[in-house]
């Protein structure tokens, strides 16, 4: 066993070295254009500074690699955690172009390269069932007020 100082452990150049690198993380929640909380709900800071963009990028960068965020659909006390936009104040851990494969206990979704409408639809598809109609609505009304671009 090898114990090295952080710096090299979650070093996105040293991860990458490594074939076929699965780096799974977990989330508070994502929006629907794949923005990634991990550490707060809304201003209320749930988790300290981890590595967990070090890794996505690792395993990105790994021959074979795949970075996977995954979560429940829901909270403990029933929240959805795919949500159409952020709480207010909620810190993007990983931002939409780092974001690749997202699981949930209804799929997955491989969201790297997409539009925001196709990351969209791909995210509502593993949504819970109960809040896929809700998000596809506020998706059709964010478009409806320019919003977003929909190429």
């Amino acid at each position: 066993v090898i114990q090295s100082d952080v710096h090299y452990v979650n070093n996105p150049l040293i991860i990458l070295k490594n074939p076929k690198v699965c780096a799974i993380n977990s989330a508070v929640e994502i929006d629907l254009t794949g923005q990634i909380c991990a550490d707060s709900v809304g201003t209320r800071i749930v988790s300290g500074v981890g590595g967990q963009m070090d890794f996505m990028r690792g395993a990105a960068l790994s021959p074979g690699g795949k970075p996977i965020m995954a979560l429940t659909s829901r909270s403990a006390n029933g929240s959805p955690r795919i949500v159409n936009t952020l709480q207010p104040g909620a810190g993007v851990v990983t931002t939409r172009p780092h974001a690749h494969y997202v699981a949930t206990e209804y799929g997955v979704a491989y969201l790297y390269g997409k539009t925001l409408n196709e990351r969209a639809k791909e995210l509502i598809k593993i949504a819970h069932p109960d809040d896929r109609e809700g998000l596809e609505r506020a998706w059709t009304e964010r478009k409806r007020r320019g919003e977003i671009s929909v190429e």
